[in-house]
């Protein structure tokens, strides 16, 4: 196996170990990964739209639709109209501050002291180096997948 091959199949290892983490936390919380995932995002204090979320964490529209149609019904979410567009912005209502505060305590307590320690061994540049690599990953991506149309599909 050539070095790239497998310096890239060790990051699709981490990534997806941290996906799992992420989505026994989930369980072990008692929600949907997606769910923790919206929580997660709207955790922020900023104002976003389900546009918005699926193209930043790539997740598919109808997947945040229906979580995002969860907490509204539950009270912890509510839309509003952005003004000029169609697309509604999602904010967390006072219910759904708590509940996301409760829920994302000890994910947050667990991500800073993974990072702290991470940092304390590896310069922050590990953090601008996988930034980078993401952004490459998606271009490339975009240049030999998304964008061809003469893919094999199936056998």
């Amino acid at each position: 196996m050539n070095k790239n091959r497998e310096a890239i199949d060790r990051i699709n290892r981490c990534m997806n170990r941290i996906d799992g983490l992420y989505y026994m936390a989930s369980r072990k919380l008692g929600v949907k990964d997606n769910t923790l995932l919206l929580f997660y995002v709207l955790n922020d204090g900023k104002v976003h739209s389900q546009k918005e979320i699926c193209e930043e964490w790539l997740i598919p529209r109808t997947t945040i639709n229906t979580v995002v149609k969860e907490a509204v019904n539950k009270g912890y979410v509510r839309l509003e109209n952005s003004g000029h567009t169609r697309e509604k912005t999602i904010m967390l209502t006072e219910a759904g501050k708590t509940y996301a505060d409760r829920l994302l305590q000890k994910v947050f307590a667990a991500e800073e002291q993974a990072l702290e320690r991470t940092l304390q061994e590896f310069f922050p540049e590990l953090l601008k180096g996988l930034e980078a690599f993401t952004n490459c990953m998606q271009e490339e991506f975009e240049k030999e997948l998304f964008h061809k149309e003469d893919l094999p599909f199936g056998e």
